[in-house]
């Protein structure tokens, strides 16, 4: 178990702590010299029946909430610690505050230098702080009077904590990668590079491969001190000492993540559920500039409230947080918010989505996502989360952001699996068969509209019907209904199985005399004209011959009257991708040399391209469509 002080600077946090271990956590010149803490301070407090107790004391200053807040954060209870002669106290209010806002249940209130004062005032003090924890999580907590500088008291302050932890120790859980928060960074002669936090989840053992998150470091756990002894591992509920090996004293600093690299993953937009402290006077708006406390980092940010605007103090609603710049944040991690001056707390909850999206963050559909992960127990929050997600969740960032070392033991048995590996997609059965229905519905309509065509090509379905899927799940749906014969391709094109081109007889003999020619035409094909004449057949009796092996993708009208083949269509279109993954972009004079076409061809087959959805035409040049399978070939694509 770790526990936290809080309280006004000067009310005896540091003086309990070595009163309650021995430890004196004032070891900077300067906190000896004033009197003060500056930096977090740790002790350990020993359990006769289990792992020594981490104690985090922390600065009073209001100058130094941020570094407060870099302690606080990964405690299990808080000693919220009052002066007997101060009384309550501004820092007492806003420490009380952020362990509030940081989710904190347990704890107790520790009332010292109470043999500095009358019993009167201790008495009149005790009254003051019911009246501030009334309406906290601390409100029931017991409260300890203590003298600390004599030892008074302490012993059944001590006597409780030893009690506490044996009631809350955490297990650990298998289930979650390891995550540290950084809180102190230092090296020791013969060592090396020595990191120590809070175990937020996991375990992790000497050998074992970590991440620097937000970073792409990496190194090996040299050693491990855990609860202040040399141990063979260290989990979640403790304070532990990682050495590190190949790390340098710069490479890694307070605020980042030491985390499984599993499970790494870094944001700079992030949903959160927040509550505005009741005690504010403002309310909280879009738009505001605000410190973001995750972990032990701190970071400015921009609000985007997603529902209610504003928000009233009290009042609780998910919150969008655009930070500038990438910090490690996972599902369930507690924020803080604090004013762009960092000079009070305003706000704090628990994070929703670290995969929070820039575009339609206010649809029905997210917010409804965002209702779902608010939900207490993990079964009905998953399953909530993947009925309200039309285009499903993509399993390695779920498997990421809830700190997962699999998944498979908390899906519901409703899911579906969709992709395989790393690419994998998970939805909720009904969602899944929406999806598809949303193609075939598309389609229907689509032939209904343009009966004498023979399809759609994909990705101009893909665009119609699922534009805002995945491009990796649409190509899934796809060939999920081609598998059960729900639709068809013909050639390049897909198709409802009823809706099929038929030759008459004629078309047919004609057509045994026209793909030769147009394939032995390769990237120069004949007219129509020229076609007609050299068959002796009217022009009108070609054109249509055409239109309709152009219906069945054995041929394409690039424009009017000009037909090529598809083999000549494919070689020209690998040329143009070939161009637009070399340079990013395909400009007519580029794609003229590769292919020896003269200038007007080659904007000719590049417009072509352009509305059959290969390529998308900015100003002067091309862009290649990502996920585009003009010819049913596979297209990979990164999740």
């Amino acid at each position: 178990m770790i526990v936290g002080t809080a309280g006004h600077i000067d009310h005896g946090k540091t003086t309990l702590v070595r009163a309650l271990t021995g430890v004196d956590t004032d070891r900077l010149p300067e906190e000896k010299r004033r009197g003060i803490s500056i930096e977090l301070g740790y002790a350990f407090l020993p359990a006769p029946d289990g792992p020594p107790i981490g104690l985090v004391d922390v600065p009073g200053h209001e100058r130094l909430v941020h570094t407060m807040l870099a302690g606080a954060t990964g405690i299990d209870a808080v000693l919220l610690v009052v002066a007997a002669d101060d009384g309550v106290m501004p820092q007492t209010r806003e420490h009380l505050a952020i362990a509030s806002l940081l989710g904190i249940r347990s704890g107790a209130v520790v009332l010292t230098k109470c043999d500095l004062v009358t019993l009167a005032r201790i008495e009149e003090v005790g009254a003051q702080i019911a009246e501030l924890v009334r309406e906290t999580p601390l409100a029931h907590t017991p409260l300890f009077r203590t003298a600390a500088a004599s030892g008074d008291g302490v012993e059944p302050l001590r006597q409780w904590l030893i009690e506490l932890a044996a009631r809350t120790a955490r297990l650990n859980d298998t289930g979650q990668a390891f995550r540290l928060a950084v809180d102190r960074v230092f090296t020791l002669a013969g060592v090396g590079t020595v990191v120590t936090g809070s175990v937020f989840s996991g375990a992790i053992s000497p050998g074992d491969l970590v991440q620097i998150v937000p970073t792409d470091r990496q190194a090996r756990v040299r050693s491990i001190h855990a609860q202040n002894r040399p141990s063979d591992s260290a989990r979640a509920g403790q304070r532990c000492a990682l050495n590190l090996a190949a790390l340098g004293r710069d490479e890694i600093e307070r605020g980042q993540w030491v985390c499984d690299p599993s499970v790494a993953l870094a944001t700079d937009r992030l949903d959160a559920l927040i509550t505005v402290w009741r005690g504010q006077a403002l309310a909280l708006r879009s738009g505001a500039d605000v410190h973001v406390h995750v972990g032990a980092v701190d970071v400015l940010a921009r609000v985007a409230l997603l529902q209610s605007d504003p928000l009233l103090p009290g009042a609780s609603g998910p919150v969008q947080l655009v930070l500038r710049h990438k910090i490690g944040a996972w599902r369930g991690d507690r924020v803080v918010l604090r004013d762009a001056a960092a000079a009070r707390t305003i706000a704090g909850g628990e994070v929703l989505d670290p995969w929070a999206p820039a575009r339609y963050r206010k649809t029905p559909e997210r917010l409804a996502q965002l209702s779902a992960l608010e939900s207490a127990d993990d079964g009905q929050r998953i399953e909530a989360l993947l009925r309200a997600a039309p285009f499903g969740v993509a399993a390695s960032r779920f498997r990421r952001a809830w700190v997962l070392t699999a998944m498979e033991p908390i899906l519901p048995e409703t899911s579906v699996r969709i992709g395989a590996a790393e690419g994998t997609w998970l939805f909720d059965a009904s969602r899944w068969g929406a999806v598809q229905q949303s193609l075939l519905g598309a389609l229907g309509q689509l032939h209904l509209r343009e009966p004498d065509s023979v399809g759609v090509e994909a990705g101009r379905l893909k665009r119609i019907a699922l534009p805002r899927a995945d491009v990796a799940v649409a190509d899934q749906a796809i060939e999920t209904l081609l598998s059960q014969g729900r639709i068809v391709r013909q050639g390049a094109f897909l198709q409802l199985p009823e809706h099929a081109v038929r030759l008459s007889e004629k078309e047919q003999q004609l057509a045994q005399h026209l793909l030769p020619l147009l394939q032995a035409g390769d990237l120069d094909p004949p007219w129509v004209r020229d076609l007609a004449r050299d068959l002796k057949q009217p022009e009108a009796v070609v054109r249509s011959a055409l239109a309709r092996q152009a219906q069945l993708g054995a041929v394409f009208q690039v424009v009017k009257d000009l037909y090529m083949h598809r083999c000549a269509v494919e070689k020209l279109a690998a040329t143009a991708r070939e161009i637009a993954q070399r340079d990013r972009v395909v400009r007519a004079a580029q794609f003229r040399d590769a292919t020896g076409l003269g200038r007007k061809r080659a904007i000719q087959i590049l417009e072509f391209f352009d509305r059959i959805g290969l390529l998308r035409r900015v100003r002067d040049e091309h862009l290649l469509r990502p996920g585009t399978r003009l010819f049913g070939e596979q297209q990979h694509t990164s999740l």
